[in-house]
């Protein structure tokens, strides 16, 4: 049996090819034909290249169907997909494609210049271009193609895609992921989110990530579901295509700004199924108010680029705010303590997992891979946490961001939550700096509200009556906002360089 991921896909295609797999945002409509011919097409065309087997596929450009699509046409085709964020500039690319040494390198046709001069000094046989609007030279020469193609066989632990961790701390490392980890992956959220033959997925993330390229994609692709794809996340155009759709998956920055927009209503949601969250924190009272708002209970669920899905409220059961629900089946996750004892309920520990989603390792690092598995094969994640009475997991934090000041252990995910409660703030992030007594002193950026009208002492004060005085911020800084990354989680360590000194 071939255990390629694109024939994985292929076998759950609607019967009738000719219904609609993708229309997008201005209303242009492709059919599971166009997919399975286009698709035929680009995979024709990389493999006309010679290319070694194993050959990386890079490709760093903007959302759309035929970003998909060459996604699709290299696991097809049987090269490894490595997708990079859109964000990244000269000298992060430089990094990514020298440890990587991709065969092919995919970019905007505006950014050709400076990535075809990385490219080709980093040992690349050929750059193409694809653009937003059907454009670049990569459909160009595929157009040429025959549009069939078989698909290359596969076993399940081959490598189907190579991603970068967000490296907010420390060197990026490329996690390899196997055709049966996002197979395995992807069959199970089917039976556990409940997909439905009806199902219309509204897909307005971005592709470089786990979140919009595996599990929001294979959802559909593996249910045979249409989805309406958007470029990016505005509120003005999902509000306009949530009455359509029946699934919408999102980071938290996404609800928080539905519920700032006064067009988004109850009725908007009328034929809504299922919204999820993931990839960053959801505050609790954006659940709950969506909940009000929406008359839906956001679905939060857990996972990296190193495992895809690893826990998930369930959809039946009871979604608790503040967790990212059970293990997924075939999932096995564990919190312990610094000894490797199991943590009883309620207690912080480190977050490890295992299952067949969890990845073969880190890219050319056999040395850094080795340490992240402990003897018994479990990952570790680097995740703190804790799980309640009925099995429920929450996310504290990264163990990188444990503080430890005057020898007390500190978790910002605590402090963070005490301090959200607070009428009139919006979010804040709790981090550690430098200090001649503590070794770390605990302090916190703090998001407020227009109308807030209190000081660094009222917060302060407010603490440290439900607190800890060792977990009680010796500063609190006033921002405007807090920094992330395209996926919304915050990133803390541009908030350490700022306020190491302060």
């Amino acid at each position: 049996m071939n255990a390629n991921l694109y024939a994985l896909f292929a076998s759950n295609f609607p019967g009738d090819a000719s219904t609609c797999c993708i229309e997008n945002h201005d209303g242009l409509f492709y059919s599971w034909d166009d997919l399975e011919r286009a698709t035929a097409k680009i995979a024709n065309s990389l493999a006309s290249l010679n290319l070694p087997q194993g050959a990386r596929i890079a490709v760093q450009v903007e959302k759309s169907p035929e970003a998909l699509m060459l996604y699709l046409a290299s696991v097809r085709a049987g090269f490894v997909y490595l997708p990079l964020n859109t964000a990244y500039r000269a000298s992060e690319i430089d990094y990514f494609l020298n440890d990587a040494e991709p065969a092919v390198v995919v970019c905007s046709p505006a950014h050709f210049g400076w990535v075809s001069s990385i490219a080709f000094k980093a040992g690349a046989t050929h750059v193409f271009t694809l653009g937003e609007d059907r454009d670049g030279t990569l459909l160009a020469r595929a157009a040429h193609q025959p549009d069939t193609f078989e698909t290359v066989a596969r076993a399940p632990d081959d490598l189907a895609a190579i991603l970068y961790t967000s490296g907010t701390t420390g060197r990026s490392k490329g996690a390899m992921l196997t055709h049966d980890n996002l197979a395995s992956n992807a069959k199970v959220l089917k039976d556990y989110w409940h997909w439905q033959e009806s199902d219309v997925l509204l897909h307005a993330l971005p592709l470089f990530h786990v979140h919009g390229l595996f599990v929001a994609s294979h959802g559909a692709l593996l249910n045979g579901s249409k989805m309406i794809f958007l470029p990016k996340f505005d509120n003005e155009s999902v509000v306009r295509h949530l009455p359509r759709a029946t699934v919408f998956m999102g980071v938290p920055t996404y609800y928080v700004r539905l519920l700032a927009d006064p067009s988004f209503k109850r009725e908007v949601c009328s034929s809504m199924r299922l919204f999820i969250s993931g990839s960053a924190p959801l505050l609790t009272d954006t659940f709950e108010e969506f909940s009000r708002r929406a008359g839906h209970t956001i679905l939060e669920r857990y996972g990296m680029s190193e495992t895809t899905m690893l826990t998930s409220n369930p959809y039946a059961g009871k979604r608790i705010g503040g967790t990212v629900g059970l293990p997924l089946p075939g999932v096995s996750v564990r919190v312990v303590n610094q000894d490797g004892a199991a943590c009883a309920p309620g207690e912080i520990g480190d977050i490890g997992v295992k299952g067949p989603n969890v990845f073969k390792g880190y890219w050319r690092m056999p040395e850094k891979t080795a340490e992240e598995f402990t003897s018994d094969a479990y990952f570790k994640t680097g995740d703190v946490g804790k799980v309640d009475d009925n099995g429920y997991l929450s996310i504290v934090g990264r163990s990188k961001d444990l503080i430890i000041s005057g020898g007390y252990n500190v978790y910002p995910k605590e402090i963070e939550s005490v301090i959200d409660e607070i009428d009139g703030v919006v979010e804040s992030a709790v981090i550690g700096v430098p200090h001649p007594d503590f070794g770390e002193a605990v302090v916190a950026a703090v998001v407020t509200g227009p109308n807030a009208s209190f000081s660094e002492g009222d917060i302060i004060a407010a603490l440290k009556t439900k607190i800890a005085n060792f977990k009680v911020p010796k500063r609190i800084f006033f921002v405007d906002e807090l920094p992330r990354n395209t996926m919304g989680k915050v990133q803390k360590n541009m908030l350490r360089q700022q306020f190491e000194k302060a």
